[in-house]
């Protein structure tokens, strides 16, 4: 008899019914390995020194599954974990991971989720908002619009002729006598053939997680606590929403994109971004050009508002669908209050400093 209808045969005799249910409704492991080697530094008064440094680039492990409930419904899962292959102090499942049913109707899901802001905005972006040329160095936000929000629920439409939206609110688990911070956001996408548009909408309401009161600038979450001087329970009456627009356009071996963003918070001049770049794929080869640009976002009285842009080159090698190298060169330039940075793995440098680097990556996805 076959040695694998034997071992099934066993297996069967003694695994119990729950995972065995498993066996029509099967679950799926997935995972992605993804490392760069860098060189980096930040030129000006209160810069980062030159120096070499190997990072993770939101490398992950994930189960998924799903189970047929009959007439048209079904229950899903997701379980997704970050690990970093450079250093052993990844926390576990803190990438999507929910539960929720789906049908012709849609899908429902609560759990931890990007935001539909977050799904809409990266896909216009070639390095997929990780590396040194990633959109959090200098649009949404800093990576504050650029959110998993825990403690949420998601409705996602069908696809209708093209169009698909998704609509997302939080538990206000941290309501206080003095606050009522939530999260709500929404997109509208249209994908046909080689273009691609979208809308996005967010808002965090009693939720100053973004930038600190009284300071001149933007307090990027990577900043820390000490820092920004505020944690993400919220002050009362203080509001961050965001309105962005974009799309990616393919003709013959060019794809172009490009979005605006505008970001407006309680006693601050609006934030107001906006990104453009180019992908040229020559058979496995593709060169990518990107081009990012913000300014404003200070208190309203403040004499300078930050302006910032950075460039970015990139030389991509696809050895197959699942595996690529890219090689990256980033620049940023920021005034006196600006504080832009690395799209991933920012330098700990003070407003006004321009950091700029180059990487070698190779990505593997299973």
């Amino acid at each position: 008899m076959n040695k694998k209808l034997i071992a099934l045969a066993v297996a069967g005799a003694t695994v119990a019914p729950a995972a065995m249910a498993q066996t029509a409704n099967p679950v799926t492991l997935y995972g992605r390995v993804y490392v760069t080697m860098e060189y980096v530094e930040a030129k000006g008064t209160g810069g980062a020194p030159s120096r070499a440094r190997v990072e993770d680039q939101s490398s992950l492990l994930g189960v998924r599954g799903t189970e047929d409930l009959g007439g048209g419904l079904k229950a899903f899962f997701q379980l997704e974990t970050v690990f970093r292959p450079d250093q052993n102090n990844s926390a576990f499942a803190g990438r999507n991971s929910g539960v929720g049913f789906q049908g012709n109707w849609g899908s429902f899901v609560a759990g931890r989720w990007d935001t539909p802001w977050k799904v809409s905005t990266i896909a216009v972006d070639p390095f997929g908002d990780l590396t040194l040329g990633g959109i959090t160095g200098v649009l949404s936000d800093g990576g504050n619009f650029d959110r998993r929000d825990q403690n949420m629920v998601q409705y996602w439409s069908p696809s209708m002729g093209g169009f698909a939206f998704r609509l997302m609110a939080t538990a206000n688990e941290n309501k206080s006598s003095t606050a009522n911070p939530r999260d709500y956001g929404a997109n509208v996408t249209f994908t046909r053939g080689a273009l691609y548009l979208f809308a996005a909408w967010e808002q965090h309401k009693d939720n100053n997680s973004g930038t600190a009161i009284g300071t001149a600038g933007p307090c990027f979450p990577a900043a820390g606590v000490a820092t920004c001087g505020t944690t993400a329970t919220g002050v009362s009456g203080y509001e961050e929403e965001g309105y962005a627009l974009g799309g990616s356009f393919v003709f013959g071996p060019i794809k172009i994109g490009g979005q605006y963003q505008e970001i407006e918070k309680t006693g601050r001049k609006d934030i107001k971004n906006w990104m453009g770049n180019v992908v040229w794929t020559v058979g496995n080869h593709q060169f990518i050009y990107q081009y990012m640009q913000s300014e404003n976002g200070a208190l309203n009285a403040a004499a300078t508002q930050p302006d910032c842009d950075s460039n970015n080159l990139g030389w991509q090698y696809n050895f197959s669908r699942r595996t690529f190298l890219l090689t990256q060169y980033t620049k940023v330039k920021n005034n006196d209050a600006a504080s832009c940075n690395f799209g991933a793995n920012r330098l700990s440098t003070p407003a006004g400093t321009d950091p700029q680097g180059f990487s070698v990556g190779i990505r593997h996805v299973f």
